[in-house]
């Protein structure tokens, strides 16, 4: 494999080693139902990368011996995340479930020429798609350790969306870590799917008609013209006081407006410029965002037993609630108003009453798969894109036992017509954010052209100067 990597041009990743990580005692075959919450996914793939140092104070160990402890690690952690040893196949009205059959982590060992400072990770379509983090084939998820030439260590994984969301991946990375380190997980995973029972009788809110859509409804894809724009991958990192100035901004009237939702309504008005300023656009009058919204808290009706199972519970929990709105009015509105609208569209998903009724939605087009409608939106001519907090993305925690991640990110290009972005932690723990965003290249380039003060492209130079003064503080899932 090869990929094109910043100054220092092409460089080489060579696969070294594959063989199949099994969970370490015997498991009795079963079948594990998908939720109603997951068969909202279509079959997609996430992928994970964690970068670590050579470090002497931490990486005494040779590579050969750091891929043993992953490894072994790996086996005694699928006892308890049997799912993700597991394969997804069709049952027999078509609806994908997963088989229990400790099939096995498919997991590669590799030698990437290049050292780690030299990876140009503000241009992960480059460097880090398909040669550090994994192509899965097979199974749920599979992994993938890659040496650099300066001793640095790449560890990577690649998970079927059907199975996990960010938040089960996050409680599986960290037990990995925990397990690696000889310590007892901190959390045992629950795949407790009576915890999302559809309702009898069902209550479906009309207003989920126009969130979600069966597959056999969705327009076709337009085949892409040979000089259209596409989705590209680019990562920056925003700073702490730069998105408290922001969130002053979209704040008025005594209404303040969350981080993440100002950020939203910031990157709503760039991409809106973005669409008036091309001409290709031509009739493109609306402008959709979508954000990611986690029902777990929602779903625990705030009892210490509910909260406790929805904690642990290992799967999707997941509404992508969306907004429209007119590009002028984007563009000529303050940014508070925006932020404001951003806000009432969110209100309708963040409530125990819209999951539960999303559960009854599904329930009431099974067998038939559907998808949320944001996910095609792009495909219409108008400009959309999908926000996901990785907030709770447990950077710090993922200590295998030679230091905490120098950085690490999901890769997302998730395949769909609309964008998605998705802004995490920064690895240092200081409140700045490192934003991974998945958009037309002709987005990118106006976002890049407007706002360079605020997304700078992620560099080496950045992460070493927060290196020198790192703050790691306690995370919890």
């Amino acid at each position: 494999m090869g990929s094109e990597g910043g100054d220092n041009g092409m460089f080489s990743v060579t696969v070294t080693k594959k063989e199949v990580v099994a969970a370490a005692l015997p498991l009795q075959e079963h079948w594990l139902p998908l939720s109603n919450l997951d068969l909202l996914l279509p079959p997609l793939d996430v992928s994970v990368f964690f970068s670590y140092r050579n470090n002497n104070n931490h990486m005494m160990k040779s590579f050969g011996s750091m891929v043993g402890v992953l490894k072994k690690a790996m086996a005694q952690v699928l006892v308890s995340y049997y799912a993700f040893a597991g394969e997804v196949v069709e049952n027999f009205v078509g609806e994908p479930e997963i088989l229990c059959n400790n099939r096995g982590v498919d997991f590669f060992e590799a030698f990437a020429d290049i050292d780690l400072k030299d990876l140009n990770l503000y241009n992960p379509d480059h460097c880090i798609e398909g040669k550090l983090v994994p192509k899965k084939k097979d199974g749920v998820i599979a992994a993938q350790v890659t040496e650099l030439k300066c001793g640095g260590v790449v560890v990577a994984c690649t998970f079927d969306h059907r199975v996990s969301d960010a938040y089960s991946a996050n409680m599986f990375l960290v037990s990995w870590a925990e397990t690696a380190q000889s310590r007892a997980i901190s959390v045992v995973p629950s795949f407790r799917r009576s915890l999302l029972n559809p309702r009898r009788p069902a209550c479906i809110d009309p207003s989920l008609d126009n969130m979600y859509v069966p597959i056999s409804k969705l327009q076709p894809p337009k085949e892409p013209q040979a000089d259209s724009d596409h989705l590209i991958s680019r990562i920056y990192y925003v700073k702490a006081d730069q998105l408290n100035e922001l969130q002053s901004l979209a704040s008025s009237d005594g209404y303040k407006r969350t981080k993440l939702e100002s950020f939203s309504a910031f990157l709503w008005q760039l991409v809106a410029k973005s669409a008036k300023q091309d001409v290709a656009a031509g009739t493109a009058k609306i402008s959709k965002i979508g954000i990611v919204v986690d029902g777990r808290t929602r779903l625990s009706d705030k009892t210490i037993d509910k909260a406790t199972l929805m904690d642990a519970y290992f799967g999707n929990v997941l509404s992508i609630p969306y907004g429209e709105k007119r590009i002028d009015d984007l563009m000529e509105n303050p940014l508070s108003w925006v932020a404001s609208e951003v806000h009432d569209f969110l209100e309708s998903g963040v409530t125990k009453e819209h999951f539960l009724g999303l559960i009854d939605w599904v329930e009431a087009h099974r067998p038939e798969l559907a998808v949320a409608k944001i996910y095609s939106s792009g495909s219409d001519g108008g400009p959309a894109f999908v926000v996901s907090s990785g907030q709770r993305f447990p950077v710090s925690k993922v200590d295998f036992g030679w230091g905490a991640p120098a950085f690490g990110s999901y890769h997302f290009p998730w395949g769909g017509s609309a964008g998605y972005v998705m802004p995490m932690p920064s690895p240092a723990g200081n409140d700045d954010w490192i934003v991974y965003m998945h958009l037309l290249k002709g987005q990118m380039e106006l976002i890049e052209a407007e706002a360079a003060n605020f997304f700078r492209p992620l560099t080496w130079d950045y992460l070493n100067l927060l290196s020198s003064h790192s703050i790691v503080t306690p995370y919890t899932i």
